[in-house]
């Protein structure tokens, strides 16, 4: 009965909106790594700050969807953590990117708060974090 209860605390996340979020960052997973794989072999001299951001990118959208797929408090909390902080280096970037475009010759998955990948690195965050914080346990 407790492995039941404990089963049903973990699958919790990826019920609803949270099936949605799973989907949207295993998507920007894929997209994140297969740019940063990219840009880090093709030309990572040109502009490796950028490079290695798109790389971090890709690790956080990563661990996210860990998380949420894995369920229960404990990864509730650390995807919790993971969003203020990815939303928090998507506004340092994106900002940084704004204000001193030279900085980054090359694009990173963050840079003008995501706008190549249509505003969805700032928006995701921030549904996420709304929609953790509302799904925590009693």
């Amino acid at each position: 009965m407790a492995k039941a209860a404990a089963k049903e605390r973990r699958t919790k996340l990826v019920e609803g909106p949270g099936l949605l979020l799973v989907w949207l960052y295993g998507v920007m997973s894929v997209g994140a790594v297969s740019r940063s794989v990219y840009q880090i072999i093709d030309d990572f001299g040109s502009a490796p700050l950028a490079h290695v951001l798109s790389a971090v990118a890709a690790v956080v959208y990563a661990f996210i969807t860990y998380t949420l797929v894995r369920g229960g408090e404990t990864a509730r909390k650390a995807a919790l953590v993971c969003c203020a902080a990815e939303l928090a280096g998507v506004l340092v970037v994106g900002t940084w990117t704004v204000l001193e475009p030279s900085a980054f010759p090359d694009s990173t998955v963050w840079s003008e708060y995501g706008m190549g990948y249509l505003f969805i690195p700032v928006l995701l965050p921030v549904t996420g974090m709304l929609w953790l914080r509302r799904s925590r346990s009693s």
